[in-house]
């Protein structure tokens, strides 16, 4: 999840969340690399769940993601699992 891939990313998850409206996991394990547009992305699904009423949870986060998101201050707003 970089730069590149951020807009695709973000429209892809938005159509399945809001398809979907029930709790969800998102599992990051098979990302092999992020920037700090992966946290916009994140933060953008958990704000699409929020408004349609469901919860969404990260798992298997990559360890640099957790540190951009520690770095901007926004680690407490991601319900990483």
């Amino acid at each position: 999840m970089v730069i590149a891939n951020a807009r695709t990313q973000l429209e892809a998850g938005r159509l399945v969340l809001r398809a979907r409206m029930l709790p969800t996991e998102v599992d990051l394990s098979a990302v092999a690399e992020v920037d700090s547009s992966a946290l916009s992305v994140l933060l953008a699904w958990l704000r699409t769940a929020d408004a349609h009423g469901f919860a969404l949870r990260i798992t298997h986060p990559p360890a640099n993601l957790i540190s951009l998101a520690t770095l901007y201050g926004v680690a407490e707003l991601l319900p990483l699992a």
